[in-house]
């Protein structure tokens, strides 16, 4: 190109001003370049978030192998069925995601939940003493719980090992850490239409009678069921099904299918036939025998969270199970 006869020719001050802005932001372009290879400026990073022994990066790997973003979002990414779960753990807390994450055809109930807060592990993770604390800390929990506890979900039953599910928590608790900057954001919500907003009816009954003292009423509703399905309603309640079939299977402990009056090899080398007394000690205290291929520590004692009418209608109700496989 060549300057206009009798004109300013201004091709070399042109030619000058677009090799500087092209050097200015090649100077840009390496500054960011190296500063993406600092550390996080002060972000979190999954390397250094842990729960319990659990560390989040192989809680991603779990949550990645699962595509778990095929039905949800995290960070804005993902999918749009089920909810946003970059803040779960800080929402509901680890006590409720250990209940849930095992069986999530069904969400988790108070009691299934204080079953996860007699670990001294889930205590000192939760920073909660007790029940009444750990709802007052986590609302997000006691929204589900009162709202939607007992009820069907439509996420299916996963495969989940209680490894991986501590290391989904460690996750959860890693994004939950994050600075999100604002997401997700909450959304302004005109009324709540939904049948899933309103407490469920027997929620409210429940609540009633708890805030007359009618817990009598309870008992003597229960007492009118026979033993099986009392403890069938138990075990729904607990949600036993998180870590026990109702067939042969092994999940995290032995299947129910048929274990009644079998014969169980214990972890010594020794047996014992699986009777009343078997099943009941089993769930008081389930380190007394250990079965073998399980490991101590795993299940936590229902002593205190269980009457003696509980214990007997839960072995009335394994009692009732086949073992063929249905």
């Amino acid at each position: 190109m060549t300057c206009t006869p009798g004109k300013p020719c201004e091709e070399g001050k042109k030619r000058r001003m677009a090799f500087a802005a092209l050097g200015i932001l090649a100077i840009i372009f390496i500054l960011l370049s190296m500063l993406s290879f600092l550390d996080s400026r002060g972000q979190v990073t999954p390397d250094t978030v842990s729960y319990g022994a659990h560390d989040a990066v192989e809680g991603k790997r779990v949550f990645q192998a699962y595509n778990c973003m095929g039905c949800h979002t995290m960070l804005g990414n993902g999918a749009y069925f089920g909810p946003d779960l970059t803040n779960v753990y800080e929402q509901a807390g680890p006590a409720w995601l250990a209940a849930f994450l095992p069986s999530a055809g069904g969400w988790p109930t108070s009691a299934a939940v204080s079953v996860h807060l007699q670990d001294p592990a889930q205590l000192a993770a939760s920073g909660s003493s007790d029940m009444d604390a750990y709802l007052k800390r986590y609302p997000g929990a006691a929204e589900r719980v009162q709202r939607r506890g007992g009820g069907t979900t439509f996420m299916p039953n996963l495969p989940l090992t209680k490894e991986q599910v501590g290391q989904l928590i460690a996750f959860f608790k890693y994004t939950s850490e994050m600075n999100t900057e604002g997401w997700p954001p909450k959304p302004r919500v005109d009324g709540l239409k939904s049948p899933l907003a309103t407490p469920f009816p027997i929620i409210g009954v429940a609540n009633a009678a708890e805030a007359t003292g009618g817990a009598t009423a309870g008992v003597a509703a229960t007492a009118s069921l026979d033993p099986a399905t009392h403890g069938e309603q138990v075990v729904k309640e607990f949600a036993c099904t998180a870590c026990h079939s109702l067939d042969r299977s092994k999940l995290v402990g032995p299947g129910w299918g048929g274990l009644y009056g079998s014969q169980v090899t214990l972890a010594d080398g020794s047996t014992v036939v699986a009777d009343d007394a078997f099943l009941a000690e089993s769930i008081r205290a389930p380190d007394a025998k250990i079965v073998a291929g399980h490991v101590a520590g795993t299940m936590p004692s229902y002593a205190t969270l269980l009457d003696q009418a509980q214990v007997d209608a839960i072995v009335a109700y394994i009692r009732t199970l086949p073992g063929d496989g249905q």
